[in-house]
């Protein structure tokens, strides 16, 4: 639903564009063809495609596309979302802490209140308990 949803925003209609949009399409169509493998035949002969959908192996995993080198955390005030932040993927606990105490949206929910705990949970949020 991520990709289709992404598709249907997507607006470059550049030759690059459309192929990718296409691309996404395929993608889409062979995943769907186990659920639904009637209408997905359909899509995939609308696409261009001659043989069945049956036929076509399933899409590989590009394991070097998964890779990241940034993560965006969800950082907290007291239990309630303040704002998120974009770190390293590979932060330490330190640099964390700097990047979100650095956030004006939660120097603005802190506002001069002494810290009380720092709790962070790696890859995922941060959490200021003032």
């Amino acid at each position: 639903m991520q990709l289709l949803n992404s598709v249907g925003r997507f607006d470059d209609a550049t030759p690059g564009g459309r192929a990718a949009r296409h691309e996404a399409l395929e993608i889409i169509t062979l995943v769907l063809a186990p659920i639904v493998p009637h209408l997905s035949h359909a899509l995939w002969q609308a696409l261009g495609h001659e043989r069945a959908v049956v036929d076509e192996p399933w899409p590989e995993v590009d394991a070097a596309a998964l890779v990241q080198d940034t993560v965006e955390l969800v950082v907290q005030v007291n239990g309630k979302l303040r704002g998120r932040i974009q770190v390293p993927a590979g932060a330490d606990e330190a640099l964390v802490r700097e990047a979100a105490l650095a956030d004006e949206q939660v120097t603005r929910f802190i506002a001069g209140q002494p810290i009380r705990k720092v709790i962070v949970v790696p890859g995922k949020l941060i959490n200021i308990v003032v």
